[in-house]
């Protein structure tokens, strides 16, 4: 099993995800300025180099995030902790990842040390979600306490004003994650969470869809294009994520991710077995 969850650690950092291959080529198809189409292609070539010779796609590995779903009656729920941190350990030596993780009062590496979302749900399954996230674009992440009044279209112009002034900072074409509603801790995390699911797939409440598609459009309208040097694409995506709030709170999450959106996927039966995709 440890192997196996370097051998997924492995796959988010060197092959970019199929849904977001293709909307990178449908992007380059779009643009029509020889700037953005440079980018583009060059974000292509790279993703293509990372696949072919089983290489980290780009230079900063990211802080490792897992988020797991822990069915109750799995027998090996208490050896998974374990078998993260060793297996992390190993892809940092072998693969090899960055070391980024720092302590912060002494400033001294750590080597990479997991950030590791846990949820107990029945059954004996224990599914992982693996999301390697760079730092210039988690730079770029905010939480903002709206007052309720605000609503849906104060969502709208927090994120649109952040997007604008991040700008080429977070590696765009970005896919956005934004987190609705719970509690502070509780939207960041639903945004971030959000990023796991399949560019295009929209939310199955066709309001929320609805919101989705009118941010990816009004943010692509802002002319940033890929890595900030003008065009049409400045998003992939975007996915939205809701919980129950408070009457007196408004909490919204936002998380930036790059175009390198590295992701991975497996899940341990009962009896061990473990199956790996993006």
């Amino acid at each position: 099993m440890e192997e196996a969850i370097l051998e997924a650690i492995r796959l988010a950092v060197t092959k970019i995800p199929d849904d977001v291959v293709k909307s990178l080529q449908e992007a380059y198809k779009r643009e029509n300025t020889p700037t953005a189409k440079f980018n583009l292609e060059n974000i292509l070539k790279a993703i293509e180099i990372g696949e072919k010779e089983r290489i980290p796609v780009c230079q900063d590995t990211g802080t490792v995030t897992f988020f797991v779903e822990a069915g109750v009656r799995n027998p090996y729920l208490g050896m998974i902790k374990e078998l993260i941190n060793s297996a992390l350990e190993k892809a940092t030596r072998e693969i090899p990842l960055r070391p980024n993780s720092i302590n912060v009062l002494t400033n001294k590496n750590l080597g990479n040390l997991p950030i590791v979302h846990w949820e107990l749900v029945n059954g004996d399954r224990i599914r992982i979600a693996i999301l390697p996230k760079g730092g210039g674009s988690e730079n770029c992440s905010a939480l903002a306490m709206l007052t309720p009044a605000e609503g849906f279209e104060g969502v709208k112009r927090l994120v649109i004003e952040k997007v604008k002034e991040c700008g080429g900072k977070p590696c765009p074409p970005i896919i956005l994650g934004i987190g609705i509603g719970g509690s502070s801790d509780l939207a960041l995390k639903l945004a971030k969470k959000a990023l796991l699911r399949p560019l295009g797939e929209r939310h199955k409440d066709g309001r929320i869809a609805r919101f989705e598609e009118e941010l990816l459009e009004e943010i692509n309208s802002l002319g940033i294009g890929p890595m900030g040097m003008g065009g049409k694409t400045t998003a992939l995506d975007v996915k939205v994520e809701v919980a129950p709030r408070h009457p007196a709170s408004f909490p919204v999450g936002v998380v930036f991710q790059c175009w390198a959106h590295r992701k991975a996927f497996l899940e341990i039966s009962e009896n061990g077995e473990v199956r790996i995709w993006q």
